[in-house]
C-alpha cells in the first residue's frame, strides 16, 4: 500500500512539473506567473483599451521577431548606430498619458511607456546640417519631423501601452508617440531614424496630400 501511495504521489508531482514546463508558468522559486493585466486608469486619467483602435495600416499588422530586430540610426549623424530590441528597452524608460487623434474621427487615451527619441539621437550625434528626421517602418511606411520637434520635446518611442507590451497590430516592437500630431504621424513598427537636410521630403500620407506638419491645431489636408 505504501509503495502504491508513493508511486501515486510521484506521478502527481511529475505531472505538475511537466504541465508547468509546458505552459511556461512555473518559475524556479515555485511562483506561478499570471497573465499581465491591462491598466485601465493612471494617476486619475481614465484610459482607453488597447482594443479601441481601428486597424488602418497600409499593409496590415506586421509581425517582427525581436531576436532579429535592429533599429538603425543613419544619415547625417557623426556615429551611425544599430541597436537590438533589448539594448533599447534596457535604457531609461519614461511613462506618460497621451491621446492619439485619428483623422478618421476617433481617439484613444493611452498610457505609453518607452524611451526618449532624443536620447538615441544624442548618442548618434546629429550633424549640424540635419534639418529633419525621417522615420521608416518595417512595412515601408515613413513620415518626417523637423529635428527641433524631436530634440526640444519629450517624444517617446513606446514599447508598452497601458502596462502591456505593444501587440503586433499596435506596432511592436516600437511606435512613435507623436504628441500634438495627427495619428498618421504616429508611425508603427519603426526600423530606422534617418537624419536629413531635405526639408522637401514627404512621407507616405504626406505624398498623398496630407499635411507634412501634421499638427492637431491645423486641418490634416494640405489643400484646406
Amino acid at each position: 500500500v505504501m509503495k502504491k501511495y508513493i508511486l501515486g504521489v510521484s506521478v502527481f508531482i511529475l505531472a505538475f512539473i511537466v504541465i508547468g514546463i509546458y505552459t511556461g508558468n512555473i518559475h524556479e522559486n515555485g511562483a506561478t506567473e499570471l497573465k499581465p493585466v491591462e491598466i485601465k486608469e493612471y494617476q486619475g486619467n481614465k484610459l482607453s483599451s488597447i482594443e479601441d483602435f481601428r486597424e488602418n495600416s497600409i499593409k496590415g499588422p506586421q509581425h517582427i521577431d525581436k531576436k532579429n530586430y535592429r533599429l538603425v540610426i543613419a544619415g547625417l549623424v557623426n556615429n551611425p548606430k544599430e541597436y537590438t530590441y533589448d539594448e533599447i528597452i534596457k535604457r531609461q524608460n519614461y511613462k506618460k498619458v497621451v491621446t492619439l487623434h485619428c483623422v478618421e474621427g476617433w481617439s484613444v487615451n493611452i498610457l505609453w511607456e518607452g524611451i526618449l527619441v532624443k536620447d538615441l539621437i544624442k548618442e548618434a550625434g546629429a550633424d549640424p546640417k540635419a534639418k529633419i528626421i525621417i522615420f521608416h517602418a518595417y512595412d515601408g511606411y515613413s513620415t518626417s519631423f523637423p529635428i527641433n520637434y524631436i530634440m526640444e520635446n519629450d517624444i517617446l518611442m513606446a514599447h508598452k501601452m497601458n502596462g502591456l507590451p505593444l501587440p503586433p497590430e499596435r506596432g511592436f516592437p516600437f511606435q512613435l508617440v507623436a504628441e500634438s500630431k495627427w495619428g498618421y504621424k504616429w508611425i508603427k513598427w519603426i526600423t530606422k531614424f534617418e537624419l536629413s537636410d531635405n526639408e522637401n521630403y514627404r512621407g507616405y500620407w504626406e505624398r498623398r496630400g496630407y499635411s507634412n506638419d501634421g499638427s492637431l491645431n491645423r486641418f490634416f489636408l494640405e489643400s484646406y
